[in-house]
């Protein structure tokens, strides 16, 4: 199993922390976010990571530079478009069954494991439930376990859960997924399309499934009272160990 990790933006709600390096090597209680997730998917058994870099890109490669079974891919186009072209940069990645997830999700290791022991599905969304959905959620209407939309702007009365920033594409899926990346790359507003929009679309075909971590602990890191909370949760885990995410080679600059 390999995963990739879209990590090209800079972040700019986490300012002045993103000033330098982008929203992935944030420190989340004494470590960098992205540390986090590679230990927790290599915990999991996924042991091979492809990560799309862009904004302070030196700094993601110069940190993951020692981690054995970690590359990167630098998205030039960063600054311009959205992260649907991350995935298409990556499109030769996706041969095989993979694990694609979000740079900004802090999640603990039982949500991964439980993602791959979903039935093997062509597309599965991981999914959880709350009492109440914000602006900025991305959230999900479904019949049963599978997807019927997914966006921001979903009206409550249609809301079922909200994705978390995590999929695993199985069997058929990687192919059907590179076939809607093309199709989709061929539109002119594709720059500034999120690939959620290419799953909404697989998801009207029929071919996108869900599956609930509710329960589990996850965050996204998307403002700096985020940031607080992903540490008080990261505080409760046991460091799985020093890799790239020690505090002295994660903060060269002190952008803690």
């Amino acid at each position: 199993m390999k995963a990739i990790i879209l990590s090209a933006g800079q972040g700019r709600r986490l300012l002045p922390r993103t000033e330098r390096a982008p929203k992935c090597m944030v420190s989340v209680h004494g470590r960098a976010l992205i540390d986090w997730q590679i230990d927790h998917l290599a915990a999991c058994g996924v042991d091979r990571v492809t990560v799309v870099s862009g904004f302070g890109a030196e700094y993601v490669q110069r940190a993951l530079a020692t981690r054995t079974g970690v590359e990167t891919v630098f998205n030039p186009f960063f600054q311009v478009a959205d992260n649907l072209v991350s995935c298409w940069f990556v499109r030769e990645e996706m041969t095989e069954d993979f694990l694609l997830l979000n740079g900004d999700t802090l999640f603990e290791p039982a949500v991964v494991q439980r993602i791959l022991e979903a039935p093997a599905r062509p597309v599965t969304l991981a999914i959880d439930h709350k009492s109440h959905y914000d602006d900025d959620d991305m959230k999900v209407r479904l019949n049963g376990q599978r997807l019927l939309r997914v966006g921001k702007d979903l009206p409550p009365s249609e809301v079922d859960g909200e994705s978390i920033g995590m999929m695993l594409f199985r069997n058929q899926g990687p192919t059907l997924f590179r076939q809607a990346l093309e199709r989709s790359m061929q539109d002119s507003v594709a720059l500034k399309k999120w690939y959620l929009s290419v799953i909404g679309q697989m998801g009207q075909a029929g071919q996108v499934w869900t599956q609930s971590i509710e329960g589990l602990d996850w965050a996204e890191v998307d403002y700096p009272l985020d940031l607080v909370r992903a540490s008080k949760m990261a505080a409760e885990w046991s460091v799985p160990g020093e890799g790239c995410g020690a505090p002295d080679s994660v903060n060269p600059i002190g952008f803690r």
